[in-house]
């Protein structure tokens, strides 16, 4: 069978609905089974569990077991070690005997690819294991195979011979597991028949979740990871919607794969697993950061512990009609107000009305403007923000080319300048209102206003964009409604999100904004970032274009799909990341995929423009796509040779 058409493999809004949740306005977890893990169970009313994994070589034991211990100190209540052979999957063993004599009783999970002799050693060990039915007895090869029915099943028969036993050895030993399926790494045979997709993801996972429920084995836990947030959410929601209509419930691990480093790393990681959690989804999460492991504990348990007493926000009217497909994206288009909506890119306001102090051109330099003394004039670079929100404020200096300013109506109608244009804090003051723009009025839109009659009077106001504000603990849900409105009622006016952290530091801005603003940009909604807090505004501007760049929906930088490194990882990832990076950082729109094995390689790297994989040790194998370039550089030389590869396709530009 040759690979579906989209139209074939298209989910309609009606069939499905909102069915991957139990309720779009209302907060509440979703309720899964509950799958014992040594002493810590995971679903049902457990709390979400927080785990990561060991990067050190598994046939170091104290190694590995020091490391768990700062993991497990971090706050780890699951701690993964790769068993990529026999032999490191024997010497699980030994290093639990240790954490065990030092008084540590976290649950171990088994991490396993290739090697179903490794899982079935393993599996006699460790509380947990996992595979990738990817690549667990399937394979991998970017060949494009053309099964019948009858051949694809024959496969899924061979598949079946080599998986069952280790199905058996989990039940004898009360072990639980995993079944974890990658985007990049979905194998011929799926890729085949339903192409590199979320459906794809879904029905690999269900394929071994069905050989698991024939042999009545249920402690199971599933996860559908990539390093685009949007395919990531998009699959989970499919495959709740799936096991739903057969009667599962089982329990997910949510990730985003090969996230990368710092800001990035943890904006996309929030993009991704927060819009699940946003929505009750969710039993244990990992976020995978080009650092060590320790630090991406931090990370996770600050991004479940909004949650903790989330069902105590203020009541957002029901949903009774969904105007989009959840399981698709699409953008959802709006009118061009200006600059705003249509078919321009998202725009990003920086808000500069808590400045006590004169606004001066240095103030400027924080939101992605320079200014060269020498020639006298502006420049911007490609995060520099489109509009800057005054307040009660004034500039009185010539603006940059390209940046225009907000300020309230009342300061405004008195202080009219080209390229300034007003902010309405409710609609009564804006309908009122006698001095407005000809070309661009902001006006806040809050959940109650949406019965107010003003508001559909408002809606062919052909220079309106709503600036949607939200007070709500369930803010992202209530924001997500007022655009249901706007979509069912059909109204294309632009809207800007803004989002106001009062009390949050940089860490928890990042990933609380990217969660909540990066949720609706991941289905499609909105024009636009306002990010207002306590904050350096040089941070609050890099988050945004973060977020933007994470969600895809504007891209002003070079992406770095980077696996987290592990046991298997035959260079020091995190130098090397670092290397790449400073050299190729200016690198607009290009995706740069750093591997750290052959099992994080190309197929991991779904989307990458560029690889750079280990491939031994200190050896390169550097990938065009998907496609192999040069094999077994010498890993001095392999930072060089991909600079090489990028100029001689084209994607080079030199610094300025």
């Amino acid at each position: 069978m040759s690979v579906q058409s989209e139209s074939e493999i298209k989910l309609s809004r009606s069939e499905f609905g909102t069915s991957y949740c139990e309720s779009l306005t209302a907060y509440k977890r979703r309720k899964s089974s509950v799958v014992t893990i040594g002493e810590v169970p995971m679903g049902g009313d457990y709390p979400i569990r927080i785990q990561s994994m060991t990067t050190t070589d598994t046939m170091d034991t104290l190694g590995t077991v020091e490391q768990s211990i700062r993991m497990i100190d971090a706050g780890c209540d699951y701690v993964r070690i790769t068993a990529p052979s026999l032999k490191e999957a024997e010497n699980l063993q030994n290093i639990k005997n240790e954490l065990r004599k030092r008084g540590y009783k976290t649950p171990l999970i088994a991490d396993i690819h290739f090697t179903p002799n490794a899982a079935e050693m393993a599996a006699r060990i460790v509380e947990k294991v996992r595979v990738n039915p990817g690549n667990y007895a399937d394979k991998k090869k970017f060949e494009q195979l053309d099964y019948t029915d009858s051949s694809y099943d024959l496969e899924l028969e061979r598949i079946r011979q080599r998986f069952v036993p280790l199905v058996k050895i989990c039940k004898e030993y009360g072990t639980a597991m995993r079944i974890g399926a990658n985007h990049g790494s979905l194998s011929d045979r799926i890729m085949s028949r339903y192409g590199d997709t979320p459906l794809g993801m879904v029905e690999s996972a269900l394929e071994f979740l069905r050989i698991c429920e024939e042999n009545n084995y249920k402690q199971i836990v599933l996860s559908m990871k990539s390093s685009n947030p949007i395919v990531m959410v998009q699959a989970y929601r499919l495959l709740i919607t799936k096991m739903n209509a057969e009667n599962m419930h089982y329990p997910l691990h949510l990730g985003v794969t090969e996230a990368g480093e710092g800001e990035d790393g943890r904006i996309k990681s929030a993009a991704g697993i927060g819009t699940l959690l946003e929505d009750g989804i969710g039993d244990t999460i990992r976020v995978s950061l080009t650092e060590d492991p320790e630090f991406e504990v931090p990370v996770a348990r600050m991004l479940v512990g909004r949650y903790t007493a989330r069902e105590k926000h203020s009541p957002i009217p029901p949903v009774t009609q969904l105007p989009y497909s959840p399981l698709q994206y699409t953008k959802e288009l709006t009118r061009e107000t200006h600059n705003i909506g249509g078919k321009n890119h998202p725009r990003v306001i920086a808000d500069f009305s808590g400045k006590k102090e004169p606004i001066t051109p240095a103030t400027l330099f924080g939101i992605g403007y320079s200014y060269n003394t020498n020639r006298g004039n502006w420049k911007a670079n490609d995060q520099a923000a489109d509009y800057a929100y005054l307040g009660d404020n004034k500039i009185d200096f010539a603006l940059p080319e390209g940046l225009a300013t907000i300020g309230n109506n009342k300061i405004w109608k008195n202080n009219k300048q080209s390229n300034s244009y007003p902010y309405f804090q409710n609609l009564d003051e804006y309908s009122e209102a006698k001095d407005k723009s000809d070309l661009l009025n902001f006006v806040s839109l809050k959940i109650g206003d949406i019965e107010n009659p003003i508001f559909d009077n408002l809606n062919t106001d052909e220079t309106l964009v709503w600036i949607l504000e939200t007070a709500n603990l369930h803010g992202m849900a209530e924001q997500r409604r007022i655009f249901i409105e706007l979509l069912t009622k059909k109204y294309d006016t632009p809207v800007i999100i803004k989002r106001e952290y009062a009390a949050a530091t940089a860490d928890e801005l990042r990933l609380f904004s990217a969660t909540d603003v990066g949720a609706l940009l991941i289905d499609g909604m909105g024009e636009g970032i306002w990010l207002k807090a306590p904050i350096a505004p040089a941070t609050l501007n890099s988050v945004a274009f973060g977020i933007l760049q994470a969600t895809r929906t504007r891209i002003s930088k070079t992406e770095y799909i980077s696996c987290p490194s592990c046991g298997r990882t035959l260079f020091n990832l995190q130098q090397v990341t670092a290397q790449i990076h400073q050299r190729t950082s200016h690198l607009k729109g290009v995706k740069i995929g750093i591997m750290g094995c052959v099992v994080n390689g190309p197929g991991e790297m779904a989307d990458a423009d560029y690889g750079y994989v280990g491939t031994g040790v200190g050896k390169i194998t550097l990938y065009k796509g998907k496609q192999v370039v040069q094999r077994n550089i010498a890993s001095e030389q392999a930072v060089d040779a991909l600079i090489t590869l990028i100029k001689d396709n084209g994607d080079w530009v030199e610094k300025e």
